[in-house]
């Protein structure tokens, strides 16, 4: 940049931070504040650097520079701001590897609105990830055995009329994931209202890890746990697909990282990392300003704890990453940090840096209320029908893609942290801040061009200053793009195509394009525009159409 080159030139450093941001365009396209960064050493005032640079800097990349209390304002030349506003942003993660957890739902239970969610975010965020050029590892995780698994269990037992795999095969094959999810919703109301149901749930309990412990197949119990777990996992997998996200590289289970979770805790209890309460194995936490939670109970089994101890070292086994990822709702936050706390006691070795997105409750918006016909829970599925409804009341067709985009864009604008309230309504309509109306703003675009048949090379001519503002809009993608990426918040992404395609609307309103006698330079402005929303479109997971 024609800055550093001045700094070097007029004061000999080569070491200064330089930060660039973007003013109200009637400042120009470009700011920086390196004046102030220069001040301390040079002991001269802000303002007297500044005015320095801005006579320095003034070339072919910079038709104008004002210094102005100490920043200095640019205004690029229209070679240049063409440049930035087709350039692709830099790879600045190439050579990293990720490892991005999330979706996590567990066999034998819905697939519910908060798993949609991580879903959805993990997908855009491994995507950001891979454009900035890291190497993603997208895995998931999720409970095979424990007590839910039990109660699902113990209801197939009872719905099958006792241990009768043979009867599987009677199950509408189309309705095997949901009835499995049903089992599980009988067994947990049988466990909190009949004591005897409650210890022959428990009973299965064992005998599930003791499945997993013998590697056993064969018996009938057996072949009722690993048919019903399949069918779990064949109706994620449906799911994803009709979400249209990059499948998982590894599915953890937890009867996999649990046994690798045991034999952690017991090395880390030689180690001093743990101690023995009660019975029980416990990572003390006060010390490190946490609280104390067990990781093995006082039958020696393995608590959550203990498997996402487990999950933890396997992903570093398999992976050894430079980043992890880990989505999940934000009641356990205070949680992964015991679990963290633990692991880097006990396997100092691991040192790529994880780093924990959370979120709260999916809520429908004005307080609604909506479920599942059985276990009283927001399932995915209930989101996208509404979706699904909300768009059939405005066009009376199938449109998957749009009903998607809806869905998507409404989780993805919204900051990761807080709840998501979800309208249905909202994010079907075309005339708001919404995916279809993104879309619909992409298809208009290439309607244009379509209309003009294409988009001619034009003459060298001078940007006129609603043209130079549209196109000073586009430059900033890259920038906005950096950013998404270090704080992994997609919805920076959604903010600025909302505000982008305003920003083309507002040119559009009063630049005749088609017929026009700079529509040679207005269509590349059109197919610019386009290419930079279809291009934010891919990274939020969105089809980009070129007719709705």
């Amino acid at each position: 940049m024609r800055l550093q080159k001045a700094i070097t030139h007029l004061y000999n450093i080569d070491d200064v931070s330089i930060d660039v941001s973007y003013p109200d365009p009637q400042f120009g396209d470009l700011a920086t504040n390196a004046a102030f960064g220069l001040a301390g050493r040079l002991k001269k005032a802000p303002q007297q650097i500044s005015e320095e640079l801005a006579a320095a800097i003034v070339g072919d990349e910079v038709a104008a520079a004002q210094a102005m209390n100490g920043f200095i304002n640019l205004t690029l030349s229209d070679a240049a701001i063409w440049k930035a506003a087709t350039e692709r942003a830099q790879k600045s993660l190439k050579g990293k590897e990720v490892v991005a957890e999330y979706s996590d739902p567990n066999p034998f239970k819905v697939l519910h609105a908060g798993h949609l969610y991580t879903t959805i975010v993990g997908d855009v965020v491994s995507n950001l990830l891979e454009e900035a050029g890291a190497t993603v590892r997208r895995v998931n995780f999720g409970g095979d055995v424990g007590l839910h698994v039990a109660k699902a269990m113990w209801a197939i037992v009872q719905t099958l009329g006792g241990e009768h795999p043979e009867k599987l095969k009677d199950i509408d094959e189309n309705e095997r994931p949901e009835w499995v999810s049903e089992q599980y919703v009988a067994g947990t109301q049988a466990y909190e209202d009949d004591p005897k149901a409650q210890d022959l749930i428990t009973e299965m309990n064992a005998r599930i890890y003791k499945i997993q412990e013998i590697d056993d197949h064969n018996s009938d119990f057996a072949q009722i746990y690993w048919t019903c777990r399949q069918w779990s996992y064949d109706g994620f997998d449906a799911l994803y697909r009709q979400l249209q996200i990059a499948p998982f590289e590894k599915y953890y289970p937890e009867s996999e990282t649990a046994p690798e979770g045991v034999v952690a805790v017991q090395e880390g209890l030689k180690k001093g990392v743990f101690e023995r309460s009660d019975g029980a194995v416990v990572y003390r936490g006060e010390p490190d300003g946490l609280h104390t939670r067990v990781f093995l109970n006082s039958a020696s089994l393995p608590t959550y704890e203990a498997k996402d101890l487990g999950l933890a070292i396997r992903k570093w086994q398999d992976y050894h990453f430079n980043l992890g990822i880990i989505i999940t709702a934000n009641d356990i936050i205070e949680y992964m940090k015991v679990v963290e706390a633990a692991l880097h006691k006990l396997k100092p070795e691991i040192t790529g840096e994880t780093r924990h997105l959370t979120h709260g409750m999916v809520q429908l918006a004005g307080g609604a209320k909506m479920s599942s016909r059985k276990g009283n829970i927001l399932r995915a599925v209930d989101v996208l029908d509404a979706a699904e409804a909300a768009n059939r009341k405005l066009v009376d067709k199938d449109q998957p893609e749009v009903v998607l985009a809806a869905v998507k864009y409404a989780f993805l604008k919204q900051r990761t942290g807080g709840n998501i309230i979800y309208d249905p309504e909202e994010s079907v309509g075309l005339t708001g801040n919404s995916g279809p109306y993104l879309q619909y703003a992409h298809a208009r675009a290439r309607s244009i061009l379509a209309k003009a048949k294409g988009v001619a090379a034009s003459e060298e001519s001078a940007l006129e200053p609603a043209e130079h503002r549209l196109l000073r809009h586009i430059t900033q993608f890259n920038a906005v793009f950096a950013q998404a990426v270090n704080e992994l918040q997609p919805h920076l992404i959604c903010t600025f195509l909302y505000e982008l395609s305003q920003e083309f609307n507002r040119f559009y309103e009063s630049n005749r394009v088609v017929g026009d006698p700079r529509s040679a330079v207005r269509l590349q402005l059109v197919q610019a525009y386009a290419d930079t929303l279809k291009r934010g479109l891919a990274i939020l997971g969105i089809s980009a159409p070129d007719h709705i």
